[in-house]
C-alpha cells in the first residue's frame, strides 16, 4: 500500500532550514578559525567584486546582523516554496543573481554583505505576486508580509550609513519585476463556477463577481429541456 502524499511540498521545510543553517555555519567558521570573509562580499564595479554575487548572502558582520536576517529568510523562503513550488527555485536563483548584480552596478565602493538583499527580494516578490495575480489566498499572504515587514521598506533609502540600502533597493526592485514577469506562471485564481450552464456562468468573472455584458453585447441564456 502506497503512503499518502505529503500535504506540504518537501522543499517547504528543507530549503529554508538549509539556507539558515548555511549562513550560521559560515559565521561559525569565521569565529572558529578567526577569519574574516567580508572581502568575499560584493565590491561594486570591480571584476573581483563580482564573486560577491554568490558569496555575499552567506556573510554577516555580527550576531545581530545574522539574527536580523535569519527569521525573515526562514519565513520568506518557506512562503515561496509553499505557494510557488513549481517556480520557486527558478525565481530564487535568478533573483539572487540579479539582486547581487544590480547592487554591483551602482552601490558605494565598499563590501556589501548579508542576506538582506535576498530577503527584500522575497518580500517584494511575494507581496506583488499576490497583487498582480488577484488571487485571494496570495493576497492574504501579501497582507501578512506587509504586517510583518512593512516598516523595513524605509531601508531601501540611505537613512543609515552602515546599512547597504543599495542591496535592499536592488532586491525590492528585482522582486517587483519578477512578480510581474511570472504573474502568469504558478498558482492562478480558480475559475468560479455557479452551475452547469456555461452561458449563465459567463455573467460572472473568474472570481465570482457579477460582470454583466456591455450594452451592445447580448448573451442569451437558455435552459436545457428537462426529461419528462
Amino acid at each position: 500500500m502506497s503512503e499518502p502524499k505529503s500535504k506540504f511540498p518537501k522543499k517547504f521545510i528543507s530549503i529554508p532550514v538549509i539556507a539558515v543553517f548555511s549562513i550560521w555555519l559560515v559565521y561559525y567558521l569565521e569565529i572558529k578559525f578567526k577569519n574574516n570573509f567580508n572581502d568575499f562580499g560584493i565590491y561594486p564595479q570591480t571584476l573581483l567584486g563580482l564573486r560577491g554575487i554568490v558569496f555575499s548572502p552567506f556573510l554577516h558582520s555580527s550576531i545581530q546582523h545574522l539574527f536580523s536576517n535569519s527569521i525573515p529568510l526562514l519565513v520568506m523562503l518557506a512562503s515561496l516554496y509553499y505557494f510557488y513550488e513549481g517556480i520557486a527555485t527558478k525565481v530564487l536563483l535568478r533573483g539572487i543573481f540579479l539582486t547581487g548584480f544590480l547592487t554591483w552596478t551602482f552601490a558605494r565602493p565598499s563590501y556589501h554583505i548579508g542576506a538582506s538583499g535576498v530577503v527584500y527580494f522575497l518580500v517584494s516578490f511575494i507581496f506583488f505576486s499576490g497583487v498582480f495575480r488577484k488571487y485571494y489566498r496570495l493576497a492574504a499572504v501579501s497582507l501578512i508580509v506587509v504586517f510583518l515587514y512593512g516598516s523595513t521598506v524605509w531601508y531601501i533609502f540611505p537613512i543609515e550609513e552602515k546599512i547597504s540600502w543599495e542591496g535592499h533597493l536592488s532586491g525590492f526592485l528585482v522582486g517587483f519585476i519578477f512578480a510581474y514577469i511570472f504573474k502568469k506562471t504558478g498558482p492562478q485564481p480558480e475559475k468560479f463556477v455557479f452551475s452547469q450552464n456555461p452561458e449563465f456562468d459567463e455573467l460572472f468573472d473568474e472570481h465570482g463577481n457579477f460582470a454583466p455584458p456591455a450594452e451592445n453585447e447580448v448573451i442569451e441564456i437558455t435552459e436545457e429541456p428537462k426529461n419528462p
